[in-house]
């Protein structure tokens, strides 16, 4: 009996702390999704700033995401909204926040994971603060206390930015890669750490929860895949019932010219490259029949005026 009384006290202290922290939350967390506001990772979270239910199709994933999808090449050629929410070097417990966020907002039929990621080891003290921040944002904001002011205190949240590209970053620079070893055809396979395995299921079954399809899309990159990973995320969609592109496996269809469509000899893609891919995905995207052509919606007119403003600057 003697120890009852501390472990309630323990328990009460505990429990106090967490209301504390819960409450101070709402003070911490960012009101607004720009970089002042003290919103991390701005561009990948600037889908929150774009109008409600106006997306088809969200990408999330590392940089070879957002170096290798277009969506405004997309939209030019099927009228489709997309979204490429990557960010560098990107943990699949913060793609399932991203995803998370995006839905708050967004109804996409479609979310793209670029597949790199599946194979990122993700540090334990990671996937704790991605977990738990999701109850308590004080401990991802907690650097925030210097630029708290006056407005944070309002409870109203808004979000403002949004990325002209729509998540893409472009590179015209070109430096060739070496392709001597790149997808020697093997048997072997790649072995996914379990806890991402865990969260590519987690990420499947919020899609599934909010009426989207998941597909697991691999870039071309020399310098990241080969036939070892291939296989593993291979056999992981066949166990999960996961659509899978590899377009490693497929010269055909995306024509990469390792001499002229990267930028830093095949670790991502430059814009030449990322045109191919788009190409692809543009296709792809038709094939499934899920999506309307809006190009013709005056509701989207400033997609014309963003894409028209996006060629004029790739012609300089």
């Amino acid at each position: 009996m003697k120890i009852v009384k501390p472990l309630l006290g323990f328990a009460a202290f505990g429990l106090g702390l967490l209301i504390i922290l819960y409450g101070l939350s709402f003070l911490f967390v960012p009101k607004n999704n720009t970089k002042d506001a003290g919103m991390e990772e701005v561009i990948a979270n600037g889908i929150q700033g774009e109008p409600p239910n106006s997306i088809d199709v969200v990408v999330v994933g590392d940089s070879e995401s957002y170096t290798s999808i277009s969506p405004l090449l997309i939209w030019k050629d099927t009228g489709y909204t997309s979204y490429v929410c990557g960010s560098s070097k990107q943990y699949l417990s913060y793609s399932k926040t991203l995803l998370e966020r995006a839905f708050e907002t967004q109804s996409p039929k479609l979310v793209i994971l670029e597949t790199l990621c599946i194979y990122r080891n993700i540090p334990a003290k990671t996937i704790v603060m991605d977990e738990v921040s999701r109850y308590l944002p004080i401990l991802r904001y907690h650097d925030r206390w210097k630029n708290i002011s006056q407005r944070d205190l309002a409870v109203s949240e808004e979000s403002t930015y949004t990325t002209p590209y729509k998540g893409n970053r472009r590179s015209t620079k070109v430096n060739g890669a070496d392709t001597s070893s790149y997808m020697t055809q093997t048997t072997n396979a790649a072995t996914i750490p379990m806890v991402n395995r865990i969260l590519v299921e987690q990420i499947q079954q919020l899609c599934e929860a909010n009426g989207a399809k998941l597909l697991l899309l691999s870039t071309p990159s020399t310098v990241n895949w080969n036939y070892q990973r291939h296989n593993g995320i291979q056999a992981l969609a066949e166990d999960l019932g996961i659509e899978y592109i590899d377009l490693n496996t497929m010269p055909q269809e995306v024509p990469i010219d390792w001499s002229t469509d990267t930028y830093d000899r095949g670790d991502h893609l430059n814009y030449s490259g990322c045109v191919k891919v788009t190409n692809f995905l543009s296709r792809y995207l038709e094939g499934t029949k899920m999506f309307s052509d809006r190009r013709g919606d005056s509701q989207y007119d400033s997609w014309n005026t963003l894409l028209q403003e996006y060629e004029a600057e790739v012609s300089k």
